[in-house]
């Protein structure tokens, strides 16, 4: 099954160059774990949440608002697109994304519509 691990934090903390380069060497291993052991499908990190647009229709009028869906403290700053036999496994690797011992790590399974399309 696939999961989607959606990765939430403070955007703009303020890191120190090294803290940085660290913290993104930690993400490479895990990448690199991840494609090793054939779980990985894709990952991305977000820009900042500050160049988000947001769009809702509405009595078929088209929205466009600059910003966040909602502000909120976390934001979304990226996600991992896994495969994992189990939620537990998914747990697992979710666990060793850096950016969740300060922040949160959502994880949801990837809905199959395979059955709606024609």
């Amino acid at each position: 099954m696939q999961y989607m691990l959606l990765i939430y934090g403070e955007d703009g903390q303020s890191t120190s160059d090294d803290e940085l380069r660290a913290l993104y060497q930690e993400y490479f291993a895990l990448s690199d774990d991840l494609r090793s052991a054939g779980k990985l499908i894709s990952s991305e990190e977000l820009a900042s949440v500050t160049s988000a647009t947001s769009v809702r229709v509405r009595d078929g009028d088209t929205l466009v608002i600059d910003g966040p869906f909602a502000e909120t403290k976390e934001t979304l700053g990226g996600y991992y697109l896994i495969e994992a036999e189990t939620l537990d496994e998914a747990i697992e690797w979710a666990a060793r994304i850096p950016s969740a011992r300060e922040g949160t790590v959502e994880i949801r399974p990837v809905h199959d519509n395979s059955e709606h399309r024609e």
